[in-house]
């Protein structure tokens, strides 16, 4: 089977405290999530799952209207920042000289939000395998995260790194599954259909 793995449109930026920032997306994050789901329009998708978080949700829903396609939540493809309380893009981080920006680069992704990013990865991996087997010989599409999409990446490639690439927003990665359990890296993050969005 094919699984399209896609990343979530650009988000607002949301700075809180005493709760979880789950922001929705921004204008511009609105017009990729349109331009992806023309994209992929004409492909032959069985299958749309999403991401509990508002930024995913938002991004899958058109590209479930372009497929006709429900889409159906699979909470184990949520970030490892599902719980933080602010949410400021990486563009923004790195613009700004951020120190959240130095402490990511560092590795500190993971223990900033108390994540074993062991246990992230198996569960991301779980996730994506359940998909899998419920699509045999079909295509389903996944609307997620960047470090959920590192995370299977980098678990198909045998890597030792957790945060290997930074996914552009509605960029797709596609992985064929076989039945004996083979994982191909077909493509990574394709994001041709951005040109004249931003």
């Amino acid at each position: 089977m094919d699984l399209l793995i896609i990343r979530h449109a650009l988000p607002q930026r949301v700075e809180v405290v005493g709760r979880a920032a789950d922001p929705p997306l921004a204008p511009l994050g609105h017009r990729q999530a349109r331009a992806a789901a023309e994209w992929l329009a004409v492909e032959d998708i069985d299958a749309v799952y999403s991401s509990p978080m508002t930024r995913a949700l938002e991004t899958a829903e058109p590209i479930g209207t372009a497929t006709k396609q429900q889409v159906v939540v699979e909470d184990g493809v949520a970030e490892y920042d599902r719980n933080a309380e602010a949410y400021v893009p990486i563009e923004e981080l790195k613009a700004e000289g951020d120190p959240r920006w130095t402490e990511m680069l560092a590795g500190g992704y993971f223990s900033e939000e108390g994540v074993d990013p062991v246990e992230f990865q198996a569960g991301v991996v779980d996730a994506m395998e359940r998909i899998i087997a419920a699509h045999p010989s079909r295509t389903a599409a996944v609307v997620c995260h960047g470090g959920v999409i590192n995370a299977y990446v980098g678990h198909i490639l045998g890597l030792a790194e957790y945060m290997v690439f930074q996914p552009a927003y509605t960029g797709i990665t596609r992985v064929r599954a076989s039945s004996r359990g083979h994982r191909s890296l077909i493509s990574l993050n394709e994001h041709g259909h951005l040109r004249g969005v931003e």
